[in-house]
């Protein structure tokens, strides 16, 4: 069997899949809260005890490799991360589970989601736009969720080459009048203005105090309240003027963000719009000026606008990326990108 995991700072999507040939077959799945463990090692723990009450896995299973997708930056084999509470490593994984190390693979969650994008059919994606992509091209991936994630699928000539990135703590860069307000805003509140900080679910908050800081909701009271998914619900609901203009701005910054990606490595093999926020808000964003502010990056809005935008409609691509990844391991016939 292949255990494999999608490690967020909000939740962990563990999965375990049987081995058919060159495929991969699942036969358990479940999301467990990231912070309600000390350690990574018990919720794997937990999640094999789940798996056991189900009957999915047996005393007499064995697990022959393990993959795990993680949000944050993989450096010998650790895993530095800021908004998940713990750490772990490839060793530390591989004697919890008895196995070598060469079979633990530990990826960033957007190298991961990168890898599973081949593993995906045509039904998990939907297009934002309506032009052609070049298969032999680089490729990029952008995920908002808890953080920030970014990734490249390389085109080395023959296939694809997947590579890590933290573009989320790269600095925010304001495009227009109300963008150079917000920076001013939070420049004020904090010394460093990051992307992270406006196109995860934190950054709904921020501008919608920017926007009008007397409108205030109760969630904004709570400790740990889930203040962007009382936002984006009242936007798409219609609820709350200053929800919908806070949503609106958020889709037209982040898809020009998005766009400073596809110019950076000229992923004229697509850019890939992954995590949750961008499956929640869906109805708005098909609607939404993205795909203009994406391509708004004259002189070049010719060649940007040729760049196709997917949304990554199957919320298990990184799960599959891992999976993959480690099922490689132990099998020559597994194919995914390097």
């Amino acid at each position: 069997m292949i255990l494999a995991g999608d490690i967020g700072g909000t939740k962990c999507n563990l999965a375990l899949y049987a081995e058919r040939g060159s495929e991969l077959v699942l036969v358990f799945q479940s999301r467990l809260p990231t912070r309600d463990s000390a350690s990574f090692s018990g919720i794997l723990d937990k999640f094999l005890q789940l798996a056991k009450a189900e009957g999915a896995f047996q005393s007499g299973d064995c697990i022959h490799a393990v993959g795990f997708g993680a949000a944050g930056t993989i450096l010998d084999g650790r895993l530095h991360a800021v908004n998940i509470p713990w750490t772990t490593d490839v060793r530390s994984l591989a004697d919890h589970l008895n196995l070598q190390p060469h079979n633990v693979i530990l990826l960033n969650d957007l190298v991961a989601t990168a890898f599973g994008i081949e593993k995906l059919s045509p039904q998990d994606f939907l297009q934002l736009n309506h032009v052609e992509a070049n298969y032999a091209a680089n490729k990029a991936v952008i995920a908002a969720g808890t953080g920030l994630g970014e990734a490249v699928l390389f085109w080395d000539g023959h296939q694809h080459q997947a590579c890590a990135s933290e573009g989320g703590a790269a600095d925010f860069s304001a495009r227009n009048e109300r963008g150079i307000g917000l920076l001013h805003f939070l420049k004020q509140r904090m010394p460093r203005v990051s992307c992270e900080e406006i196109f995860s679910g934190r950054g709904f908050r921020k501008i919608h105090e920017f926007l009008d800081p007397a409108v205030r909701h109760p969630v904004f009271e709570e400790l740990g309240g889930d203040s962007a998914r009382e936002i984006t619900q009242n936007a798409l609901a219609e609820t709350c003027p200053i929800c919908i203009e806070t949503l609106d701005f958020w889709m037209d910054a982040f898809g020009a963000e998005a766009g400073n990606l596809a110019l950076r490595v000229l992923a004229y093999g697509g850019v890939y719009l992954a995590g949750g926020i961008a499956l929640k808000i869906l109805p708005k964003l098909k609607q939404s000026t993205f795909c203009r502010s994406f391509a708004d990056k004259a002189p070049l809005t010719t060649i940007v606008a040729r760049i196709p935008i997917y949304v990554i409609l199957n919320e298990d691509a990184p799960i599959l990326g891992a999976a993959y990844k480690a099922f490689a391991t132990v099998n020559r016939n597994v194919s995914v990108p390097a």
